[in-house]
């Protein structure tokens, strides 16, 4: 829940006078309410002045600054695909989790490229042997022997967008045809209607999420016109990783062990060796994920699943974010084990895209400078005795 202070602590927190804070109320930097005591008074949203105080702090150096642009809070990057509102996640300015209700991926995927047309994410391509190896070898395929994507139109892009997705679905096990992707993933998957009903949902809540470590390896790429393929590799490659896309899989494992030896005696061992709780907790989402609410409240995870998501919620405080829903969706409808990455990095490829195209238009290639810290070199023609 949302912490609320005075205006004297506002003005303390932040160093400045009543009339800055008004400012920043003005242009919707600070949220304010009726202080329920005395309506007379304003109360103001502790988080949001926190949020501004570790923007005054790191613009004092430059230095500090550059650091963050990579490793902090403060991505130096524009960008009009995605952003998060009061712990909420939108899409071109629409909610994500209401657009998950209803939207198809191939919709959330026109409504991120701003496409003109429909998109359409079929594909023909038959794989022997679906997963991830298969995903990325065919990707690693196509960026090797693919175009530039400077000097072609956004229409081409987008169209080359759509086989990019389609057949990476079908490398991760969606069954080939035209049908709407989730179908035909619940089909390669031997799924119900109704399951995939929850994969729709969960891929629509997956599509983007900002600047992320993933969407910015696919600008860099972009910015250096890789093919659109390469551009996706980079961006996948770096979700890979088990603190990013493949988070999943060590809730899974998580999961695995409650299974094997209940959920109190899992949680007694985490609390007492103070290990963290694999996929509990989000840093951009501190009174919890709702992309998780949301795909949780559509099924019942196994009984003793559940009972350990309320136990370790209950006792670190602590929210399950969308790797326990993509796990606990996994285990509960019987899912290849590494559907939940297959899920993710699909619906995320069309984020990926997006962040790659949208770079285009910047035309400037993203080269950070590196801050050396090693042995300085002699000069040269000095000779030490």
């Amino acid at each position: 829940m949302a912490t609320w202070i005075t205006m004297d602590e506002a003005c303390e927190r932040l160093g400045v006078r009543p009339q800055t804070i008004y400012a920043y109320v003005s242009r919707g930097k600070l949220e304010v309410t009726s202080d329920p005591a005395d309506t007379r008074r304003s109360l103001y949203r502790a988080e949001d002045v926190a949020t501004l105080a570790r923007r005054k702090q790191a613009g004092r150096k430059h230095e500090t600054l550059a650091a963050n642009t990579l490793f902090g809070a403060e991505p130096s990057i524009p960008t009009s695909i995605s952003t998060f509102v009061r712990e909420r996640l939108y899409y071109r300015g629409q909610d994500a989790v209401t657009m998950a209700a209803s939207a198809t991926l191939e919709e959330a995927a026109q409504w991120l490229w701003s496409a003109q047309s429909p998109v359409d994410l079929s594909s023909a391509v038959r794989v022997a042997q679906p997963g991830r190896v298969a995903a990325f070898t065919s990707l690693a395929t196509l960026a090797a022997t693919g175009h530039s994507t400077h000097g072609r139109t956004t229409r081409v892009l987008h169209g080359e967008g759509q086989s990019l997705v389609g057949q990476l679905a079908n490398a991760f096990g969606a069954q080939p045809g035209r049908q709407p992707l989730h179908l035909r993933f619940a089909q390669g998957w031997k799924q119900p209607a109704k399951v995939a009903e929850l994969l729709r949902t969960a891929m629509v809540l997956l599509v983007d999420h900002e600047l992320t470590s993933s969407a910015f390896a696919a600008r860099i790429a972009a910015s250096n016109g890789a093919s659109l393929p390469a551009c996706l590799l980079s961006g996948l490659t770096t979700l890979s990783g088990p603190l990013h896309g493949d988070a999943s899989g060590r809730v899974r494992a998580l999961f695995s062990e409650v299974e094997r030896r209940g959920e109190d005696q899992v949680i007694a061992h985490h609390l007492t060796t103070g290990q963290p709780f694999a996929g509990f907790g989000h840093h951009l989402y501190p009174d919890g994920d709702p992309r998780a609410a949301a795909l949780l409240a559509l099924f019942e995870p196994p009984e003793v699943i559940a009972r350990f998501i309320d136990k370790a919620t209950e006792l670190t405080g602590l929210q399950p974010n969308i790797d326990v829903a993509l796990a606990a969706l996994v285990m509960h409808h019987g899912l290849p084990d590494d559907a939940a990455f297959g899920m993710f990095a699909t619906a995320r490829s069309i984020g990926l895209l997006a962040h790659s195209i949208e770079q285009l238009g910047i035309a400037q290639v993203i080269r950070p400078r590196g801050r050396y810290v090693g042995t300085m070199p002699e000069r040269a023609g000095v000779h030490r005795d």
